[in-house]
């Protein structure tokens, strides 16, 4: 059985949620109108929100890690992916079991492959 995941891997997965939601609401044309119509939402100051929201949990991140963040969001709307049997769900290339070494989430791990930040799922 896995851990808890380590602190900053939870901020990391609170960022990836935020950029997912603004995405949907900047890039979607019908949930944009749903959210505007249904529940009468400024859909300009919820991005506006989500944005504050989205510097004020970068800002939580460690320096090192935070500049990592940085670069892999560029080209990849998910920083952070589980490792379900030993697989990167990222790029879906076998991680080394030297690699994963504990299985506990309590380190920071990366994948070697691709980059992102991965967790342990069994």
């Amino acid at each position: 059985m896995t851990s808890r995941l380590h602190p900053q891997l939870e901020i990391l997965l609170q960022l990836q949620d935020l950029r997912a939601q603004r995405r949907e609401l900047v890039e979607t044309e019908p949930a944009r109108r749903f959210e505007e119509e249904e529940f009468h939402i400024d859909v300009e100051e919820a991005v506006r929100l989500l944005d504050e929201k989205i510097a004020e949990l970068r800002e939580e991140l460690e320096p090192a890690v935070r500049t990592r963040y940085d670069r892999i969001a560029i080209g990849h709307p998910r920083v952070v992916v589980p490792v379900v049997h030993g697989t990167c769900y990222g790029c879906f290339t076998m991680i080394a079991t030297a690699a994963a070494g504990t299985r506990s989430n309590d380190i920071i791990r990366n994948c070697e492959n691709c980059g992102r930040f991965v967790y342990l799922t069994d």
